[in-house]
């Protein structure tokens, strides 16, 4: 049958331990003397070993104290860090993260799993919506974080990473072959105008497939091999892949994954902040390629 030990008993002996004596220890308890020694009475009757050496005047450990000693001070940490974590009240509220559709894999989840197990009496409320709209949220102050998409970095942003646009099609898919070549964007894609003038000057023929308010529809058509769409690499939409097009499609400009920060200054948005520059400080796989 597991027992339990006594985590009062085990700080009066580290207590003890850190003081060199009762009386100090005591002291530094807010307890008596006689309490303190009846609890390290308790705790080595419950593991029937000696764990002070009371020959000399000072109080030492034995063998058997000193290695209890690392045990005890991991129990009462992890002890003391749940009570802070759960029954904390500075921390609590909600925190409004706006993030793209298409870039909330692979890394927001690890965001908000991470920042859970820190902050776990405040909500975070995730806010999927186009860059554009996402800038105009946080310049009316509706949301505490953004992450975006563009190509450059606004004065009040952070870029974090730089990463290529890639053109994007179903898996074994040819629509990139076709003729005019058949495209799939939202009305509000960020990537839309850049993209489009990029097949203007390449003097491609084009039509829009599918003109959508909606990513998933965007996403749907081009799983099917109706058109072609655009993503930053490391976050393909299912059933896509990146389209190795030989230079048959024009290049596209790079695009940063930037970071807003309404009030740096608060200390979950902080929190939040580095653990986002964390993830995506990660090394990025390199990305599968279809091949023409």
């Amino acid at each position: 049958m597991p027992r339990n030990l006594d985590l009062t008993a085990l700080r009066s002996f580290v207590s003890v331990a850190d003081a060199g004596g009762v009386t100090r220890a005591a002291g530094m308890l807010n307890l008596t003397q006689s309490a303190v020694s009846m609890q390290l009475k308790r705790l080595e009757e419950s593991l029937n070993v000696a764990l002070l050496d009371r020959s000399a005047r000072t109080i030492g450990l034995t063998p058997a104290g000193e290695q209890l000693l690392g045990y005890a001070r991991t129990m009462l940490k992890t002890n003391d860090e749940i009570f802070n974590r759960l029954t904390a009240t500075e921390f609590e509220g909600e925190l409004k993260l706006g993030v793209p559709h298409d870039i909330i894999y692979p890394a927001v989840p690890a965001v908000l799993k991470c920042f859970a197990a820190d902050f776990p009496r405040m909500r975070v409320r995730l806010i999927s919506a186009p860059t554009r709209r996402l800038l105009e949220m946080f310049g009316r102050g509706e949301v505490d974080l953004i992450l975006t998409t563009e190509e450059d970095c606004g004065p009040e942003g952070q870029a974090l990473v730089e990463l290529p646009l890639l053109w994007i099609g179903a898996l074994g898919g040819s629509a990139w072959r076709k003729k005019p070549l058949p495209v799939a964007f939202c009305s509000n894609c960020i990537f839309r105008s850049g993209v489009l003038q990029a097949l203007n000057e390449k003097q491609l023929d084009w039509f829009m497939a599918v003109d959508s308010e909606l990513d998933n529809a965007v996403e749907a058509a081009v799983s099917a091999d109706l058109a072609v769409h655009v993503a930053v690499e490391g976050s393909l939409p299912p059933q896509t892949e990146i389209i190795d097009h030989g230079g048959a499609l024009p290049e596209l400009q790079p695009q940063n994954i930037n970071l807003y920060v309404l009030k740096p200054e608060d200390h979950a948005s902080k929190a939040m902040a580095d653990i986002i520059r964390h993830c995506y400080a990660k090394p990025k796989a390199v990305p599968q390629l279809v091949t023409a």
